[in-house]
């Protein structure tokens, strides 16, 4: 029997794990590497996406966040003047990308930023109150909520 290394399916999740549905976008496309990104959680419901982007500014980016799906898109602007210097060597990259996350249900973005060539989404899970966890004391009566706290 053939063994997979799934690891690389939970990267592009926040908040949960959603295998079935990694499969099936994994089967059908190539992953890409550009550009380069970092997820970090940051507290018990927070979540933070670093992506590097060199070279872009923030008029050259677009971040969208369409029901569970965060994308984010690069692409520079090409002027119509030619150049005043002449590039020797170009290492850092400048092409078009977009990169795609899937999201957790409840998870919103709150904010992003752009410093030092790296563009950091904020990320929080906001759980409902009404779906939290909560225990229910044993005895008569009506039920008394003892305890509403976030699993």
């Amino acid at each position: 029997m053939r063994t997979f290394d799934l690891a690389p399916l939970y990267r592009s999740t926040i908040g949960f794990d959603r295998l079935f549905s990694l499969l099936d976008q994994a089967a059908g496309a190539e992953p890409t590497s550009y550009p380069p990104y970092n997820i970090e959680r940051t507290g018990e419901n927070a979540y933070r996406i670093s992506v590097a982007v060199a070279g872009f500014s923030e008029k050259d980016l677009t971040i969208e966040a369409r029901e569970n799906t965060l994308t984010i898109r690069g692409a520079k602007e090409t002027s119509a003047e030619p150049p005043q210097t002449e590039t020797l060597y170009q290492g850092i990259a400048a092409r078009a990308f977009e990169r795609r996350f899937q999201l957790a249900d409840h998870v919103q973005v709150i904010g992003a930023r752009l410093e030092h060539g790296l563009l950091h989404v904020e990320l929080v899970r906001e759980i409902p109150e009404a779906q939290k966890p909560r225990q229910i004391a044993i005895g008569g009566g009506a039920p008394k909520v003892v305890e509403a706290k976030a699993a």
